[in-house]
């Protein structure tokens, strides 16, 4: 009933940057927090990026300083502005968003993920 959309992965050079992009569509009543996860082979998924629904944000140390998360003018849209990757950012990352749908369930819902490579 969600679906989140994400884009702008791909190969980069360490100290290079670049922007992830996830979309929600659906029968979305409002959108609560979303935030973006990457999971490495062999790893767990971790939390890179959290935002809330008034805007306060949340980053794993491993990645502050280095990027940014924020939602576009359109509610449904969320960002991570990468900057000066390193290869040990390189995952696949996942968008994650939760609600309230608009017949009235909460939903937690995660998108396809999208592949992020650091190397030179």
């Amino acid at each position: 009933q969600v679906q989140l959309v994400e884009s702008g992965g791909g190969l980069v050079q360490p100290g290079g940057s670049l922007r992830l992009s996830c979309t929600a569509s659906g029968i979305i009543f409002s959108i609560n927090n979303m935030g973006w996860y990457r999971q490495a082979p062999g790893a767990e998924r971790d939390l890179v990026a959290l935002i809330t629904t008034d805007a306060r944000t949340n980053y794993a140390d491993s990645v502050k300083g280095r990027f940014t998360i924020y939602r576009g003018n359109a509610d449904n849209t969320m960002y991570l502005q990468m900057n000066s990757l390193k290869p040990e950012d390189t995952a696949v990352y996942y968008c994650n968003a939760d609600g309230r749908l608009v017949a009235g369930p909460y939903f937690n819902s995660w998108g396809q993920g999208t592949q992020v490579t650091v190397s030179s």
